[in-house]
C-alpha cells in the first residue's frame, strides 16, 4: 500500500499551516514522517533545516518540536490524573519540580483545565483530553508544534476553544510554526496555508482564498470536491433534501423515552431525558463531548439498564427479551466487521445472525450490493477498500435484514465530502422511501443541518430540541455551529478557557543530553510505577500469583513415593513368611490392603489401579530358605507410572536386603562374609523430602515467568493504545525508555521473591541454609534479567495477548525441562544441555538450590551470579536494539 505518493511540498514557517483531506490520503504519515515517528522510504525530507535522514539531526529536531498524535488522547495516560501526565511530560523534558509546576498551573489555566487536576485521564470528555494533550506538548515551547486532527470527534464549543488558545500563543510567539492535519474543511479557513491531499497525492496548495479563487468556489468543501480527479468526481450530485413522509393516524413513536437516567455510583451520565422519535424521521442526536450520548445509545439498544425513567423502542422495552432488537439496525463510529471476511461474507454473517431463511437472505444481500454500489467489490477484503467504501459496507450490513429503526454513531467521520453526501443520499432513500427511523449522531453542523429535527445535550441533559432551522432562530443565530456553541456556553456557565487569559509564559529551552539523561528514566520509571500501582489487577497478579502457585506446585507436585497400596497372598504361612510381610507392614513407604486370593485377583486389582504392588509368596517358602536354598518370591508393580514403578521396586529391593541382613544376624547357621559393604548417605535433605527440591524450583520459575509477563506487557500496552508515540517523538532513548519501564517491575519482583523465600520458611519448612547475600543478590540479577527478556519479547510483538503467550511459553519450556527443576542438568546431554546453558533459569536455579538446600555461599556460586549478570546486560541490550525509534 502507498501511502505517500512521490509528494514534493515547501511548507512555509511561521504560519498555521493544514493538511487537508479525508481519513486514508497520507496525512497522518507525513506528520508522523515530521515528527520523526516514521522514517521515509525513499525521498529528501527536512524540517526546521534538520535533515531528518540523519539520526544526528534527528535527534536535534526532537528537541525543538512537539507532537501531538491523532486520536482522543493516544498520547495521554487514562491511569494517571490531568496533573500528572502534565508532570510527566516535564519530566521527559528535563525540567525541574518549580519550573513543572509553574508551567503546568498557568497550562491548566489557559486550557480551563484548573478544575480537573486531579480527575484520572481516562474519565475526561473527549475535548478536555485533547486540550489535555495540547498542555503535554507545550510543556516544552516547541519551534514546531504539530497536531494531527486534534479537533476530530470533539464538540463545536471545545473545538473553538481549541483553536481560540492555539491562536493565542501564536499571538504571544509568531515565529513557532504550526502543522495541523484535519478532516473538517469548515475549520481549515483559518489557516494561513494549505495543502490539500488525496490518495497520497497533493491535489493544491496555497492560502484558503487562492485554493477558493483557483476552483471558483465559495466553501472548502465546495474547492475539495472540484480538485477531485475527474473519476472521483463522476456522477457527484448534491445532496437535496425531502420532507420526511407524513405520520399515520395513531401511529406510535418508534423511539419514545420519559425521565431516562443513568447513574454510575455518584456520577449521573444521563439526567431525566425525553425522547420522542416517529416514523421515517431522521433525528439528529448532537451534543458535547461526555454529555451522555452514547450512554443514551447504549441504554436504547438494551445493552446498558437505565437507572430510573423508561424507554420504548418499536413498543417494546429496550433489552425485554422481545422481538424488537431484530428490527434495529446498529452502525458503530469504528469499522466493526471482519477484516478476514469478504465484503459478501461479511453481508451472508450479519443475514444468518438475523436468522433469514436462505432464500431471502440471497435476495437480500443482492439488493443491498446493488443500492450500496459494492458489486464491484463483492469478493474485496474490508481492508482493501476505501474509508467511503467500508463505510457503505458497514450501512449494508445495518440494513440486510430491513430494520425499521437504524441507529447510527458518527458514521461519517473522517469520510471526503463526496462519499459523505453519496452517504446522506442513501440515507435519505431509507429514510423517505422506505419509512426506516435513523438516530445518528454526529459533529459535522451541516450533517445536523441535513436532520429532520434535532436534540442537543450537555451534561446528560437535553438543552433543546426540534427542527435545525427552529433552533438557530431561537438563539438569533447565524448558523447552527453557533446556536450550538450558545446553549453550550449558557449550560456549562463561565468557562476558564473562555476568558482572555495570558498564554503561559515561555518555557526554559533547555537541551539535553543525546544519548543518556537519567532524569528521563527516572520520569519513564516513575510514570510505569504510578500505572502500576493504580492497577490493581495487576499488582494482585504480581505479589499474590506466585504466592498460589507456589502453595499448589508445592501440595500438588511431590517426588515423594509413600503409602504405596499392596495386597499379598502368602501360600506358605509360616513364620519366615509372615516375617518377611511384616517387613512391608512396617514400612512407611507401602499401605496393605485386604489379602488377595488368587493370581486372577491380582491381575484384576492391578488393572482396577486398586493396588500398586501384589506380593506372592510361594508354598515351602520357609524350608527353602532354611536348607539355604534360594526361593523366589513374585512381586508384580503397576508400571504405567515409570516414575513411581520403578522408586516402588528400588524399595522393594532394599526392604528385601535388609529383610535378609536381620534374617542372617539371627541364623544359627554360619555366616558368609561379604567381600564388600556399601552404605549410603545422603549428604542434603537428609530427610529425603521432595519439597525441598521443589520448592527452590517454583521460587526459579516464579521469577522467570511473572516478570516476564509483566514487562512484555507494560510495553505493547503502550503500542496498542498509542502512548509510544511519546518514546518515538520525544528525546527519550531506548535504554532510557526500557530501563525506566524495567525498574518498577524489578521492584515488584523483588518483594514477591521476599514474600515467597517467607512462605518456603513458614509454609513449607524449607530455610536458608546457606548465604542469605548469595541468594538475594542472585534474584536482584536473575529479575534483571527475566523483566530483561519480557522486554526482548516486546520488541516483536504487538498485541498484549501475543505479549503474553509469547513471554509465558518462551519463558516456561526452558524453566521447567532445562533448567535442573525436573531433571539435573548434569544429565542433559546436546541440545537440552545447550538450552539450559543459553538461558538464565538453569544458573539461578543452583544457586537457589544451593543456598536454600546446600548452604552455599558466593564462593561456590559467583561464576552464577557473573552469568546472570551477563544475561541480563544482554537481554536489555538486545531489546533496545530491536526497539525501533522511528516505525517503518
Amino acid at each position: 500500500m502507498l501511502a505517500l505518493d512521490d509528494v514534493s511540498l515547501a511548507i512555509p514557517a511561521g504560519v498555521m499551516a493544514g493538511l487537508v483531506g479525508p481519513d486514508g490520503v497520507g496525512k497522518s504519515t507525513l506528520l508522523a514522517l515530521v515528527a520523526g515517528v516514521r522514517r521515509p522510504q525513499e525521498g529528501a525530507l527536512s524540517a526546521l533545516g534538520e535533515d531528518l535522514r540523519d539520526k544526528a539531526a534527528l535527534g536535534r529536531l526532537r528537541q525543538r518540536l512537539a507532537y501531538m498524535p491523532q486520536g482522543l488522547g493516544r498520547n495521554l495516560y487514562p491511569t494517571l490524573s490531568v496533573a500528572e501526565n502534565i508532570d510527566y511530560f516535564g519530566r521527559l523534558f528535563g525540567q525541574g519540580a518549580a519550573e513543572r509546576r509553574e508551567r503546568a498551573a498557568e497550562l491548566v489555566r489557559s486550557t480551563g483545565l484548573a478544575r480537573f487536576t486531579d480527575r484520572p485521564a481516562g474519565k475526561l470528555s473527549g475535548g478536555m483530553k485533547q486540550k489535555l494533550s495540547l498542555c503535554c506538548a507545550l510543556m516544552r515551547e516547541p519551534d514546531l508544534l504539530i497536531l494531527d486532527e486534534p479537533t476530530t470527534g470533539v464538540d463545536p464549543l471545545s473545538r473553538r476553544q481549541f483553536w481560540t488558545l492555539i491562536d493565542r500563543l501564536r499571538a504571544r510567539r509568531p515565529q513557532m510554526s504550526v502543522l495541523v492535519a484535519t478532516a473538517y474543511m469548515d475549520e481549515a479557513e483559518r489557516f494561513g496555508w494549505l495543502a490539500v491531499l488525496d490518495a497520497g497525492k497533493v491535489i493544491a496548495t496555497g492560502t484558503p482564498p487562492e485554493i477558493l479563487a483557483r476552483t471558483g468556489t465559495a466553501r472548502l468543501e465546495e474547492a475539495f470536491i472540484a480538485l477531485l480527479p475527474e473519476e472521483r468526481r463522476r456522477g457527484y450530485q448534491p445532496v437535496v433534501i425531502t420532507p420526511p413522509p407524513p405520520p399515520r393516524p395513531g401511529e406510535q413513536p418508534v423511539i419514545e423515552a420519559h425521565g431516562l437516567t443513568k447513574r454510575f455510583g455518584d456520577f449521573v451520565a444521563v439526567d431525566h431525558v425525553n425522547l420522542s422519535v416517529r416514523r421515517g424521521e431522521i433525528f439528529g442526536f448532537l451534543g458535547s463531548n461526555g454529555s451522555g450520548k452514547s450512554t443514551t445509545m447504549r441504554m436504547l439498544t438494551g445493552l446498558l439498564p437505565a437507572s430510573e425513567g423508561e424507554a420504548q423502542v418499536l413498543g417494546q422495552r429496550p433489552g425485554a427479551g422481545g422481538d424488537a432488537r431484530r428490527q434495529v439496525g446498529y452502525m458503530s463510529q469504528a469499522f466493526s466487521l471482519y477484516g478476514e471476511l469478504t465484503v459478501r461474507q461479511n453481508l451472508e454473517l450479519h443475514a444468518h445472525l438475523f436468522h433469514l431463511p436462505r432464500e431471502r437472505a440471497e435476495a437480500r444481500i443482492a439488493a443491498v450490493l446493488r443500492d450500496f454500489d459494492l458489486e464491484a467489490a463483492v469478493d474485496a477484503a474490508p481492508e482493501s477498500l476505501p474509508l467511503g467504501v467500508r463505510q457503505r459496507l458497514q450501512l449494508a450490513a445495518a440494513v440486510v435484514h430491513e430494520p425499521a429503526l437504524l441507529i447510527l454513531d458518527e458514521p461519517t467521520s473522517g469520510v471526503d465530502p463526496v462519499a459523505r453526501d453519496l452517504f446522506w443520499r442513501h440515507l435519505l432513500r431509507l429514510s423517505r422511501e422506505q419509512g426506516v427511523t435513523i438516530f445518528i449522531s454526529t459533529h459535522f453542523m451541516n450533517e445536523a443541518e441535513r436532520c429532520d429535527r434535532i436534540s442537543l445535550q450537555h451534561a446528560g441533559r437535553i438543552l433543546a430540541m426540534g427542527k435545525p432551522a427552529d433552533l438557530v432562530a431561537q438563539r438569533h443565530a447565524a448558523s447552527l455551529e453557533e446556536a450550538f456553541i450558545g446553549w453550550l456556553e449558557e449550560a456549562a456557565g463561565p468557562d476558564e478557557a473562555a476568558a482572555e487569559l495570558p498564554p503561559p509564559t515561555p518555557a526554559t529551552r533547555r537541551a539535553t543530553p543525546a544519548l543518556f539523561d537519567p532524569r528521563r528514566l527516572l520520569a519513564c520509571a516513575w510514570r510505569e510505577a504510578l500505572e502500576l500501582l493504580r492497577d490493581r489487577v495487576r499488582l494482585a497478579f504480581a505479589l499474590l500469583g506466585p504466592l498460589v502457585l507456589m502453595v499448589a506446585f508445592g501440595y500438588g507436585i511431590s517426588f515423594d513415593v509413600e503409602n504405596l497400596p499392596y495386597a499379598v497372598m502368602d501360600g506358605d504361612r509360616t513364620p519366615d513368611s509372615r516375617s518377611l510381610l511384616e517387613s512391608f507392614a512396617g514400612s512407611r513407604y507401602f499401605s496393605e490392603r485386604p489379602a488377595l486370593d488368587g493370581t486372577a485377583a491380582a491381575e484384576a486389582r492391578l488393572r482396577a489401579a486398586d493396588i500398586a504392588i501384589a506380593v506372592e509368596v510361594p508354598p515351602r517358602f520357609g524350608h527353602d530358605l532354611r536348607r539355604g536354598d534360594r526361593p523366589e518370591v513374585s512381586v508384580l508393580v503397576d508400571g504405567a507410572m515409570p516414575f513411581r514403578a520403578e522408586t516402588a521396586r528400588s524399595y522393594v529391593n532394599g526392604l528385601a536386603q535388609t529383610w535378609l541382613r536381620d534374617e542372617a544376624a539371627i541364623s544359627p547357621l554360619p555366616r558368609q562374609r561379604e567381600p564388600l559393604s556399601v552404605e549410603t548417605r545422603f549428604r542434603y535433605n537428609q530427610a529425603f523430602r521432595s519439597v525441598v527440591a521443589i520448592v527452590p524450583g517454583v521460587i526459579m520459575l516464579m521469577l522467570m515467568l511473572v516478570p516476564a509477563m509483566l514487562a512484555a506487557v507494560g510495553v505493547v500496552r503502550e503500542k496498542e493504545s498509542g502512548a509510544i508515540a511519546n518514546f518515538r517523538a520525544t528525546p527519550v532513548t531506548a535504554p532510557e525508555f526500557l530501563i525506566g519501564k524495567q525498574l518498577p517491575y524489578v521492584a515488584v519482583a523483588l518483594l514477591s521473591f521476599v514474600t515467597l523465600v517467607i512462605a518456603a520458611r513458614l509454609v513449607f519448612g524449607v530455610p536458608v541454609l546457606g548465604s542469605g547475600v548469595a541468594l538475594a543478590g542472585g534474584a536482584v540479577l536473575y529479575v534483571l534479567a527475566s523483566t530483561g527478556f519480557g522486554l526482548l519479547v516486546s520488541a516483536f510483538v504487538a498485541s498484549q495477548v501475543a505479549a503474553i503467550f509469547a513471554a509465558a511459553i518462551l519463558s516456561v519450556v526452558p524453566a521447567v525441562n532445562f533448567s535442573g527443576l525436573l531433571v539435573p542438568t548434569s544429565s542433559l546431554s546436546g541440545g537440552a544441555r545447550a538450552a539450559g546453558l543459553a538461558f538464565p533459569a538453569g544458573w539461578f536455579q543452583q544457586i537457589s538450590i544451593g543456598t536454600m538446600s546446600k548452604g552455599l555461599g558466593f564462593d561456590a556460586l559467583w561464576v552464577n551470579h557473573l552469568v546472570l549478570a551477563g544475561f541480563a546486560l544482554a537481554f536489555i541490550a538486545a531489546a533496545a536494539l530491536l526497539l525501533r525509534k522511528q516505525e517503518p
